[in-house]
Formats: C-alpha cells, structure tokens, sequence
C-alpha cells in the first residue's frame, strides 16, 4: 500500500510548492535593472532586511519621495483631463522611452502649465461673473426703478463710475461714491441695488429689516441666468434685490450686511438713457470675454489632449519605478557599500528563470561584476504558493478565507472543486432554476474577455471572479434536480412512465387512498407520482435526510484520511497511531454504522426503526432488537462497535502527551555535560546548534491541548454529522417554497379567464422566482455550503496557519499603490 502511495504522480494543488530562502549579492550598478526583471518575472518574495528602520531613514527614501510626488502631479493631471470630460487614451501613442528625470522636468512643466492656465481662467470667469451679474442688476433694477419713479419726489441718483481694466468692467464701491464732494440733499430716499444667492435671500432680508428696523422697502427679482462658480464649476442660482432707505446710518448698516451675506452691490443710475448706455458697454464686454474664455479653454483641452496620449504610460511607468525602490529599500548595502544583499523566497522550479533574469540584468546594465545567486538555510516556514488557473482560482479563494493552508499542508481546495458546488446543489436542486444558474454563468463566461478589463463593481467583481463556481454550482443543480425530479417544483415523466398507478379507473382516490405499484421502479430519480400524493413530504424528509447522513459521514472521513497523509507527509507516526487510528474507529464505530444500517435499510426495504436502534445502542446494548433488526449479528457487532468508540477516546486522550515527554527527555538527555567540553568560542561559532534551540517542554500544556482536541473531535462528531442534516432543510425549504409559488401565486391566477390577472400573476411567480429563489435562496445554499467545508470537513486536518506567497510582481500593481 505505501508503495503504491509512492508511486502516485505529484498533484499540483495537493501540496503547495516547494520553496528556498535564497540570498543576492547584487552590485550596486546594476541592482535597478536586477530588480525591475525580477518585477516583471514576478517569482521572487523579498524579506524586509531593514524592518528596524523607519521609511526616512532607508537608503531610497528620496527616490520613494520622487517617485510619490510624481504620483501626485499625474494624479493631478487626470483629475483635470476627468474635470475636462475628455478621455485619456487607454492605447498610448508609441513614443521613444523616456528617463524617469527627463520625465519629471516634464511633468513639472504641465503641471505649472495647468494651474497657470487654471488660474487665469478662473479669474476671467470671475471677470465674466461680476458683468454678468452687472448686466442682470442694470436689467431687474432699473424695471424697479421705473415703477417707483412717480413715488420718489426728492430722490437723488447715486453716481456711477464705469472704467475698463485688464478687458473687464469695474465699478466703485458706493462708499466712495457717497464720499465724494458735491453731495448735497442727504436726506433724501436712496437705495442700493445687488445681487445675492437665492439660497440666503430669505435670512438677507430678514436680517435687513431687523437692522434698520422696518425703515427700508426690499424688493427683489429671480436673475433669468444661472451663473457658474469659477471655483467649484458648479450653477449658482442668484436674485436680484433693490433695497430703498433713508439716512447715511441706514446706509452703512445695509452695505455691512451685503457684505456678511456675500452680496455683490452694483450702483445703477436711475436715468434710463444712461441705463442703456452702460448696459451696451457691459454686453460688449462680456461678448470679448467669451471669446477669450473660449479661445482659453480650447487651448487647456489641447493641451490635456497631448498630455492625456502619454498618461496610461507615464503612470504605469512611475508606478514601477516607485516599487523598485521600494523594494530596494528592503535590501543592505555589504561594508563596502559597492553591493546590495537581499533575501527572499522562491519556488524551487523558478530558480533558472531567476538566474536567467539575473544574467540578463548583468549584461544589459555593462556591469564588471556578475550577481551572486545561492541558496539558504531557512529557519522560520516558507510560504505557502499554489500555482492555480482561472478555473481553480476561485475554489482556492473559498480555502484561503478560510485561512491560509501550512507550507506542503494537504489543500482541501482539491476535492472542494467538486465537493462544494455537489453540496450547494443538494441544497437547492432543481433543474428549471439551475438552467438559471447556467444561463447567468454562461453570460459570464461570453463576455469574460470583455469583463476581465473593466472596473467591475464589488459586487459584479465578486460574481465575475466566482463565474466558474457558479457554473460548476449550475451543473450539479441540474443533475440534482433531475433526482429530485423537480423544475420549478412540478415533476415530469423525463425517464419513462412511473412506476404506480391508480386503484381504479376513475383515480378519484389517486392522492387519498394512495397509488398500486405495477411496474419496475423510476429508472432515474424520484418517481414523479410521488408529487401531491399523502406520502410525499414523510418519504422525501426520509430519503433526504438520511442521504445527508450518508453524504455527511464521507466527506468527515475524507477528511480523516487527509489527516492521514499529512502525518505521513510530514512523517509524524504518533498522529497516525494516536490520532487518525481512534478517530477513524471513533467515527465509523457509530456514524459509520448508522450509515451501513441505512444502505441496508434501503435495499431489504425493512421497516426497523433506526432512532430506536441507535438510542438503545447506547441505553441497553444487551437487550434483544426484535423486529428492529436488520441483519444476523447485529446486535454483538453493536456492542462490539461501542467497546471501540469507548476505548477510542482514551486512546486519543493519553498516548501522545506521555510519548512527546519520553520522547522530549531522551532527546535531550546528557545535553548539558557536553558543553563542559567546549569553549565560549565553540558556542558563538554555533549559533544554529540544538543547544541554542533547546525549549523547555511543558507537558501540562501539551496534555492540556491534547485534551481540548479529543473532546472537540468527541463532541464534533456527534455535531458535525447533525449539522449535515442542512442538506435536508435546506433542501425541503426550497422545494416547498417553490411549490407555494407555483401553486398559490401562478396557478391560482391561471384559474381566471381574466388576461390581467393572469400577467399579474406571472409577474409576480416571476419576480419571486428571481429574487427569493434565485437569489436569496442561491447564497443562503451557498454560506451553508461554505460553513459544511469550512467547519465540518477542513477541521478534520487543516489547520490553515500558513501565509501567502506574495511575490514582488509588476503584474500586482495597482492604481491604489499611487
């Protein structure tokens, strides 16, 4: 037998890969080129020789900082070509490669380019702004003017002052209008007119009326144009106000108040002539200003157009540069600080390509001195590294959640291919929703090359990576419900005729009375005749729940005989002895019998009753069966089963902890008289010795883990095997929901002559269908699948406490890493 284990050819998800510390002497010249090969290689992990040092005080901290700030102007760039609603190139241009320094002169020169252009952009649109608002205070204002021109007898006109300054129109503030001599009457109604945010007008004007308590008229007007913020790019909707006073305190008071508020004040003359004058002037003016804004804006596009062609590589190429010497930053400079060391780890299989790439960085980089390649010895545990595919990928992801699997553990993700999506669709077998199933996995599947380049959301992300589950999850829905014999819950005659028939000729007692088997059985699955008749629900609640017995017992001792292979792997005899030996006997003593009374159940057709037989196995393992026994012997195999179950535990329990301490004290007996015979220098000169790893043995501790483990494997038998039973409720939720939909809702609502009531009701079984069974009832079945692997079949041997191989890769960058 383990010859032929042997013999087996090596699988390459069984066991993860074989890895090597490996060590790199690498000249100084060349150990950017070295390590931007081994990026693209993406087959070398590099340990953290300075983790005792902070990132400022490494040897590339200025490189890093460069590399950041970089980073920074491209993402600056791409958020303007984004504000711009232009689209970088996702091909770039061919261009000649370019320097890391050439190109951050360049990007030093946009970037002062841009916010150049961004800031006299903004303050012509400020200029374009405050005309605007002008214009639209000359147009509401004056209309107020008018109408309150008959009323104002001693009314004087505030002056105005309209110069031009870099192509825009400014106007003096009222304070230095008011302030200029030649005044004369300041007793008179005056008013100043503006305009204002729509969003404050309300608390404006309250705020006025308080102030100058109810001694002012305030009038106001919606501006018919919407004005944009150069700022934050956004619409502003404004109002115009006309606020009538009198007196030079009321005065001060109103221009305080605009200008808490925020409110632009524009004098306006009350002389119409004048009115239309300064109103042609400001519409001059702002036709200018649009044509310089234009013309402004077609320039930044053009140049964000240039810029954009190059981004996709710029970006990736500094992306690159930045994990360089990032990575660089892990090694030491030697005393001579002419080379750089590294460490890191690497699949064995990967040690010529490597070596390869390591040549190549020497003969491309013309240095004098080639890089030294050699392995280490390792003390601590290598990572762990599966080599998966895109089909395999997505299995392994539900192991890893799980936790990481040791360094040449057994992966469960070999058997959890088939094993997963097997249980999900006992769950929820029926071949109409599993053609649903398949029919979404098959989109994806199509459209995987299309999919594969975009940025999915998380959750499309999630079921695009998980496509091939969800086909694998679709097939065994369909077989399974093809045993079932259920498409959306109503049985067909697929296989042949059924095996039953009425009584009599009129079947008026069909599902009451019950049916006459006349022929063989249903050649395929469950007998569609079972369907409605008054034995459905207590036959199919028997044949799923003990096929859930059945399947559960397998699959736990799958994984105690992976337990096995591991200790052997591993070479540890005491946990095939004291641990895979009673745990076998432990669980088969009775789950494994409770199995083998079921298959022999089914096939005598006996009708023992299997409760009473496994209870009084344990209450009254002498009394006489009766009609409750299935088979000659049974009743001392029973006792001869609990003798085993019994002794297993203590077999579990003890043996170990006593042999580890034997083990432990002949190990290290006499230790201590060799060292007479040493010096203090033979000690450091051995710091690798057994001497130097020699840790105390607790064995209360070991006894006490060896404790925990036995009663946890004890209780988890009894447990785990009533937690399969989820395959039958599951199971039995899901077929009798989708009977109630289909019977209650479509059903129901076929029974009308009524067109509406019909779409009504198909709307309905549809959407039920879809929502509550496709896909409420898909991840319900999928989590209590995900529990059944994780908790009862990988507690059996895995114990997860690996870590991942994470290899440095420009192929795992990404744009968070800017």
């Amino acid at each position: 037998m383990e010859k032929f284990i042997e013999n087996l050819p090596p699988m390459d998800l069984m066991r993860s890969e074989k890895m090597t510390l490996v060590q790199l002497i690498i000249p100084a010249e060349s150990s950017h080129r070295a390590v931007s090969y081994l990026g693209e290689l993406g087959l070398l992990q590099f340990r953290d020789l300075n983790a005792d040092k902070s990132p400022f005080q490494r040897t590339f901290a200025n490189q890093v900082k460069r590399c950041a700030e970089m980073s920074r102007k491209l993402r600056f760039i791409k958020d303007q070509i984004s504000k711009a609603n232009l689209l970088s190139s996702m091909h770039p241009v061919m261009q000649p490669d370019i320097e890391l320094e050439e190109l951050e002169i360049q990007l030093a020169e946009h970037e002062h380019e841009l916010i150049e252009m961004n800031s006299n952009s903004e303050k012509l649109r400020q200029s374009y702004n405050e005309l605007l608002e002008f214009k639209i205070v000359l147009q509401k204002a004056g209309d107020f003017l008018v109408s309150s021109g008959s009323h104002a007898v001693s009314e004087r006109e505030l002056d105005e002052n309209v110069y031009s300054n870099n192509d825009y129109v400014e106007t003096s503030s009222l304070i230095e209008q008011e302030m200029r001599p030649g005044r004369s009457d300041q007793s008179g109604l005056r008013f100043i007119s503006g305009i204002i945010c729509k969003s404050k007008a309300l608390r404006f004007e309250r705020m006025l009326f308080r102030a100058t308590r109810g001694n002012m008229l305030f009038n106001q007007a919606p501006a018919d144009e919407d004005i944009v913020d150069p700022v934050s790019r956004e619409t502003v909707e404004k109002t115009v106000f006309v606020v009538f006073f009198s007196g030079e305190q009321a005065r001060t008071k109103i221009l305080k108040i605009c200008e808490a508020f925020g409110a632009n004040c524009y004098p306006v003359p009350e002389d119409i002539t004048k009115q239309r004058q300064i109103t042609r002037e400001v519409s001059l003016r702002l036709a200018d200003l649009e044509t310089t804004l234009d013309a402004g804006i077609r320039h930044r596009n053009k140049a964000l157009t240039s810029i954009g062609m190059h981004l996709v590589k710029w970006m990736n190429m500094v992306r690159r540069e930045k994990a360089v010497y990032d990575t660089l930053n892990m090694l030491n400079f030697d005393v001579t600080k002419k080379c750089l060391v590294g460490e890191g780890w690497c699949p064995i299989f990967a040690k010529g390509q490597i070596q390869a790439a390591l040549q190549r960085a020497t003969f491309d980089s013309s240095s004098q001195v080639g890089i030294i390649f050699h392995t280490m010895d390792a003390v601590e545990s290598p990572p762990t590294y599966f080599r998966t595919n895109k089909f395999t990928n997505a299995f392994q992801e539900i192991v890893d959640a799980y936790g990481v699997a040791g360094y040449q553990e057994a992966n469960p993700a070999v058997y959890t291919v088939i094993t997963f999506p097997f249980l999900f669709a006992v769950m929820f077998g029926d071949w109409g929703h599993g053609i649903c199933l398949l029919l979404g996995a098959l989109v994806l599947l199509a459209r995987e090359s299309k999919l594969s380049t975009q940025k999915l959301g998380s959750f499309m992300e999630m079921l695009f990576g998980g496509r091939y589950v969800l086909l694998l999850m679709s097939l065994f829905s369909i077989y399974c419900g093809l045993i079932y014999n259920e498409f959306f819950s109503v049985p067909y005659h697929i296989f042949g005729g059924s095996a039953y028939k009425c009584r009599d000729t009129t079947c008026k007692d069909a599902y009451t009375v019950g049916l006459v088997k006349y022929q063989d059985a249903y050649p395929f699955g469950v007998d569609p005749s079972w369907r409605g008749s008054r034995s459905e629900l207590p036959f199919l609640n028997s044949l799923k729940m003990k096929m859930s017995i059945l399947l559960g017992v397998v699959q736990m001792n799958l994984g105690i005989i992976l337990s096995y292979f591991n200790a052997r792997f591993f070479s540890s005899s005491l946990d095939v002895r004291y641990q895979f030996v009673p745990q076998v006997i432990f669980l088969n003593s009775l789950f494994g019998y409770l199995s083998l009374l079921i298959i022999i159940k089914w096939c005598t057709g006996s009708q023992a009753d299997l409760y009473h037989v496994m209870i009084y196995m344990f209450l009254s393992p002498t009394d006489n069966l009766g009609e409750n026994q299935l088979f000659w012997g049974q009743r001392p195999l029973q006792i001869i089963l609990l003798l085993l179950a019994l002794i297993a535990v203590p077999w579990m329990l003890f043996p170990k902890p006593f042999i580890l301490k034997r083990l432990h004290t002949e190990r290290f007996q006499g230790r201590a008289y060799g060292i007479l015979g040493t010096s203090e220098m033979d000690l450091d000169v051995e710091p690798d010795s057994a001497r130097q790893h020699h840790e105390e043995f607790n064995f209360s501790e070991v006894f006490v883990h060896q404790m925990i483990h036995s009663i946890e494997f004890v209780l988890g038998a009894v447990s785990n095997t009533a937690s399969y039973l989820r395959l039958w409720a599951l199971s039995l939720a899901h077929s009798e929901l989708s009977t109630v939909f289909y019977e209650k809702v479509l059903l129901l609502a076929w029974g009308y002559d009524n067109i509406v009531i019909r779409l009504v009701g198909l709307a309905v079984f549809a959407f039920a269908t879809a929502f509550i069974l496709l896909m409420m009832e898909t991840l319900s079945a999928f989590l209590h699948a995900l529990r059944l692997h994780w908790v009862e079949f990988q507690n059996k041997f895995y114990h997860g406490d690996g870590y991942k191989f994470r290899p440095f890769s420009f192929a795992f960058l990404t744009e968070d890493e800017d």
